[in-house]
């Protein structure tokens, strides 16, 4: 059964200037170490990288029904890729505890994750199950 829902579109140059602009604190305070250390693997992708994480951060938010408050913020949520690639969240804190109070009682949530860009723009959509 589906639980929750959430579309975001980043545009990669809105990222491209926040890096100019505030570097390590903007990178510390929105994404997590895993989602960072991947886009600096690519540096030449590393916007691009960045976009879609904080697109999908931000429709897995949408997805909670809460936006970014009630604990939900963009450093309780993580993109991590699979070793075949495929993309993932990872909820803590706030945003786990969210996850946890939509979960039917005897099921279990799964957050499923797409990822897409094409120059200026990514695309994220996540969509939370429960089994």
């Amino acid at each position: 059964m589906i639980i929750g829902i959430g579309t975001d579109l980043c545009d990669i140059r809105r990222i491209e200037s926040a890096l100019e602009r505030f570097g390590d604190r903007f990178l510390k305070r929105v994404f997590t170490v895993t989602e960072i250390t991947r886009a600096q693997r690519r540096p030449h992708r590393m916007a691009s990288s960045l976009a879609m994480s904080f697109a999908a951060k931000e429709a897995c938010s949408k997805a909670l029904g809460t936006g970014f408050r009630r604990g939900v913020h963009h450093n309780t949520m993580g993109v991590v890729h699979q070793p075949s690639g495929k993309p993932d969240m990872v909820l803590t804190d706030g945003a786990l505890i969210r996850l946890t109070e939509l979960t039917p009682d005897g099921k279990s949530a799964s957050v499923h994750v797409s990822l897409t860009d094409e120059y200026p723009m990514a695309n994220a959509v996540v969509v939370i199950s429960a089994d």
